[in-house]
């Protein structure tokens, strides 16, 4: 099994039209889980969520920042390649040509990071920013090759809109080298512990992991609220 073999009843999903817009994904580790994939309520965690919730709010009123959303993470899988963040920040610029601007602005770096993603769109299922509250995934790639991997991607994606019902999700690709290949930034239909009860489903270990295993590609979800 290579590239996905897609079969007739889970191919690509129908994609929309990529967005325009640039992305910073920042990942903040604050206070997460030792062991287990559930996330505790903190202190610590919550002066932070409130500290980027504040510079969130600076950056939004800039011209070349679409929107600035703060996510405080619910569970977090223990799996290989997780950087088990706990605090998360994606900010939307009007263009990835506007990212440096952006990233000037005295409100992003007292941000302070552990991890920096800039990125574009280039898949997109749906509007995941309509609304902007709910349930979310940040679904981390890895993999050797790019290209195979998106293939590999593009190939099972429409098993999480027919089986799992995740219909609205954009795709970042990073613009320079980072631990990924891309991300999926997934606006989920229900809470986190739903939604991976779908995985129990056998076409989701004969499809879609399978694939994912054939393929050589790791996966490291952090599902999360926003702030």
């Amino acid at each position: 099994m290579t590239l996905g073999d897609p079969t007739p009843q889970y191919g690509s999903a129908s994609f929309t039209e990529p967005t325009s817009h640039g992305y910073i994904y920042l990942g903040m580790r604050v206070a997460p889980p030792r062991r287990g994939p559930f996330v505790r309520k903190s202190t610590k965690r919550n002066q932070a969520v409130e500290t980027c919730h504040s510079l969130a709010r600076r950056l939004e009123i800039l011209a070349d920042v679409v929107a600035a959303t703060v996510y405080r993470a619910v569970l977090i899988p223990p799996v290989k390649g997780s950087l088990r963040f706990d605090v998360l920040v994606l900010i939307q610029t009007i263009s990835p040509e506007a990212i440096p601007t952006v990233e000037a602005a005295e409100a992003y770096r007292q941000l302070d990071a552990d991890f920096i993603m800039r990125a574009r769109n280039i898949r997109r299922i749906g509007d995941v920013d309509l609304p902007r509250s709910g349930t979310f995934l940040f679904n981390h790639f890895s993999a050797a090759d790019p290209e195979r991997a998106l293939r590999t991607w593009e190939n099972f994606s429409g098993w999480f809109t027919d089986k799992a019902g995740a219909d609205d999700a954009a795709l970042l690709q990073p613009i320079d080298e980072t631990a990924y290949v891309f991300v999926n930034h997934v606006r989920l239909p229900c809470g986190p512990i739903r939604f991976l009860l779908r995985f129990a489903k056998p076409s989701f270990r004969k499809y879609v992991t399978a694939n994912l295993k054939a393929n050589q590609i790791r996966n490291a979800p952090v599902f999360c609220k926003t702030v």
